[in-house]
């Protein structure tokens, strides 16, 4: 028998006799969770004091992409007086991957989109890397065919078959039809639009976005009520919106802006020599390539299982305490200027009485909770229906937003061993709650789960698995949710002087590559400028 054939025939097998005897074992495996101990003891201010002292000119705080991206733009300066601290034992923060004898895979980010003209800095990065061949600010680059997406780049799983591309299509009526083409026309309206003040309505990075009222004015309501408000009544529109918010920001397209929403379809126009508009970047483990490479090439040694619990500002400098983990001690740094890369909700708490203002601004905010998990399949997913095994996998009516192909980018990317690599947003409770869940559940319980979801369009899923790594992520992501983008907190954020400079994404209100990697390098040229460097911005 065709081994195909037998895995199918087995996965049939079991699911008969289930409910005679008990199931088969599931796939070994690991639960993975982010700096969960060591943040608590930070909550729960249980670290000790400092016995020793040294001094940085810079210290950088986070080495996800702003906190590289801070260390990469000092280093292109010609400055090398800093130390760069992550709590976790590997770097990237949400780009973070892992390996294992089939493929590398990620844990977080597993894409770049083709960079805007706005987005210089990301252009430059990739340049550097060798991802972008030729002049970083041409209209339309060239990039590296291996790190392009390869094709098909994305399949929904609708109504039993798998369909090219995300927009449910099977059935739909002519007014599902008709109103997906309003829909579509008015992001391209938006894509083009520009505001009074010349700017683009909506641009990556955001900081880049017009000012103007007329626009900002979609921070107030959530995408959902703005989809009702413009008659948008088709499931198939209401679904795509939805699972776009989910995608990107980890949460229900009720409670995400409608200026966040609308900024997901209608800012991404970069365009590429050779490549469709819609092309992304990616690789086996996603951005952790990036991350990897950065590391790399610049050099850039990392303090890892560092924890700052205690950061007090003065007119001469910035006194820090730093809890390494593994050496179960504390230790003092005297930095001129701070670069705090990490969530916000850790320099609040950081900051101690200092942090108040720094609360206050966070109060009407919270972080998105996600779980995503790892599966290393003996054999690709068998195909029945529709189109072909794709890069991007999307089920309709699912709690997750699918799974990606880690060995897409290979030749030989459709035969052999592969690892899918599945993403939950949980949106289903309040961020509290779903965080409840995460710390509660086991490894076993969310592995079942799983492999029902999947077993929808695959069948034979739990026969061909022969492991499942799970991580649980409290904190993912900033939640965009309506008025904080245009509000006063954040505004107070921007605004900060002083000697610790804001670089993570959280300032920009939403958590994306080219947002976290803007306020990181925007950070290092503040501190660039107040060092005396004279550096020519690269913004």
């Amino acid at each position: 028998m065709e081994r195909r054939k037998f895995l199918v025939a087995g996965a049939a097998a079991v699911a008969a006799t289930a409910c005679g005897r008990a199931a088969a074992p599931l796939p070994p495996g690991e639960l993975h969770g982010s700096g969960h101990a060591v943040g608590h003891r930070l909550r729960d201010g249980s670290l000790p004091l400092p016995g020793e002292t040294r001094r940085r000119r810079v210290l950088i705080v986070g080495a996800g992409i702003a906190g590289l991206s801070a260390a990469w733009r000092l280093r292109k300066a010609g400055f090398d007086d800093f130390e760069l601290l992550e709590l976790d034992a590997v770097p990237g923060g949400n780009s973070r991957w892992g390996e294992n004898e089939v493929s590398r895979y990620p844990w977080g980010a597993h894409y770049l989109p083709l960079p805007t003209r706005e987005s210089r800095a990301v252009r430059l990065l990739l340049s550097e890397l060798g991802v972008l061949r030729g002049d970083p600010r041409a209209e339309f680059p060239e990039y590296d065919e291996r790190a392009l997406c390869f094709a098909p780049q994305e399949r929904l799983y609708y109504r039993g078959t798998w369909q090219e591309g995300l927009t449910p299509g099977i059935g739909a009526s002519s007014a599902d039809r008709s109103d997906w083409r309003r829909f579509q026309d008015r992001m391209e309206w938006f894509k083009h639009a520009r505001g009074t003040d010349g700017r683009k309505a909506f641009a990556i990075p955001m900081a880049r976005s017009s000012r103007d009222a007329s626009y900002l004015v979609l921070d107030r309501v959530s995408m959902r009520d703005w989809l009702v408000a413009e008659g948008h009544a088709s499931p198939a529109v209401h679904w795509l919106v939805d699972y776009a918010c989910r995608d990107d920001y980890g949460c229900d397209y009720r409670e995400a802006s409608a200026w966040a929403g609308i900024h997901y379809f209608a800012s991404r126009d970069g365009v590429a020599r050779d490549s469709q508009s819609d092309a992304v970047l990616t690789w086996p483990e996603g951005n952790g390539w990036l991350v990897a490479r950065m590391v790399e090439k610049f050099g850039l040694g990392i303090s890892t299982g560092s924890i700052v619990h205690r950061v007090v500002e003065g007119a001469r400098g910035v006194d820090v305490s730093v809890y390494v983990a593994a050496e179960d001690r504390s230790v003092a740094i005297r930095a001129e200027e701070v670069i705090w890369a990490a969530p916000l909700r850790f320099a609040a708490r950081a900051l101690g009485p200092a942090g108040e203002a720094l609360r206050a601004s966070l109060g009407g905010v919270d972080y998105a909770p996600w779980l995503t998990a790892n599966l290393t399949l003996a054999e690709h997913p068998y195909e029945r229906h529709g189109a072909p095994l794709a890069w991007d996998n999307v089920l309709h009516a699912s709690p997750s937003v699918g799974y990606v192909v880690a060995t897409h980018q290979r030749v030989t990317a459709s035969v052999g061993p592969t690892v899918l690599t599945y993403y939950w947003p949980l949106v289903s409770g309040t961020p509290a709650e779903m965080r409840r869940r995460l710390i509660e559940t086991s490894r076993e319980t969310w592995v079942e789960s799983i492999l029902a979801d999947l077993s929808r369009p695959h069948p034979e899923i739990r026969a061909t698995t022969r492991r499942v790594d799970v991580f649980a992520n409290g904190h993912a992501m900033i939640r965009p949710r309506p008025g904080f983008i245009t509000g006063a907190a954040r505004a107070r954020l921007l605004q900060r002087g002083g000697r610790v400079h804001w670089a993570h994404a959280d300032v920009s209100g939403f958590s994306i590559f080219e947002e976290a990697q803007y306020r990181g390098v925007a950070a290092a040229e503040r501190v660039l400028e107040r060092l005396g460097s004279g550096a020519a911005s690269i913004l």
